[in-house]
């Protein structure tokens, strides 16, 4: 029986609108298992980002069940989930959300500082991991000083510095050109299966799935299509490709 990281069972998210019942998420159960990179694509609209919120534990759902390292997700309160994020989890978005005032080193180490980890070992892997992902140059520049490329980076650095179990990535490469976000997503897909890490991007570019080991599709709030070959993803991968 496989060890997953994340599962999730029969999730549901449905809101009550004039018109009816509108179900964003309907019935979804996933199960991503440490150091699998996995994408989740869809239309726009198919709830892709919805299931990506109820992940997050930004989002509570309907009914169904959302298993973190073996942890309901549904059945803690308000404060503990708080906790669980910041312990637990791993963000990185279009928008990068770097604080402006910070160097990209004390971006990184922020995480550590918010989960009372800001050490010395905490700080030299903070260094490594910035200089893993080719910012060894660049530890005390301002995000303002960086390029987008270079600014994502610092923002993977900081989503994996506190060994989360689950690293999300919602449309990380959006606003970078093609060449960049080929070699943002091929250094995060490094970098999940290296650690170890639960890893889920949402994504548009189908092109950039040939990075993940899965590709899971939505469409209509439903799970419609799961692409686990080689053959498959790339199929996908390259069929996209202009």
């Amino acid at each position: 029986m496989a060890n997953y990281a994340l599962e999730t069972k029969s999730v549901l998210k449905a809101y009550e609108t004039d018109f009816g019942t509108i179900k964003a998420v309907d019935d979804v159960s996933i199960a991503v298992e440490a150091g699998e990179f996995v994408a989740l694509v869809g239309p726009s609209g198919s709830g892709k980002t919805t299931m990506l919120s109820i992940l997050a534990a930004l989002l509570q759902p309907t009914a169904g069940q959302i298993l973190l390292d073996g942890k309901d997700l549904a059945g803690i309160d308000d404060k503990a989930r708080v906790q669980l994020r910041r312990e637990k989890i791993g963000f990185t978005f279009q928008a990068n959300n770097l604080v402006p005032y910070l160097t990209a080193l004390e971006n990184v180490e922020l995480m550590l500082r918010l989960n009372n980890k800001l050490d010395k070992t905490g700080r030299l892997r903070a260094r490594e991991l910035l200089s893993r992902l080719g910012l060894g140059e660049r530890l005390n520049n301002l995000p303002g000083q960086m390029s987008g490329g270079q600014q994502q980076r610092v923002a993977i650095a900081r989503a994996l510095i506190h060994n989360p179990s689950l690293v999300l990535a919602d449309e990380p490469t959006a606003s970078l050109d093609t060449e960049r976000a080929y070699q943002v997503v091929e250094t995060f897909a490094g970098l999940i299966h290296e650690q170890g890490r639960a890893g889920i991007m949402v994504t548009h570019d189908l092109r950039l799935v040939e990075y993940v080991d899965r590709v899971l599709m939505m469409r209509d709030g439903k799970l419609v299509e799961v692409y686990q070959t080689r053959e498959e993803i790339m199929g996908l991968a390259t069929g996209n490709r202009h």
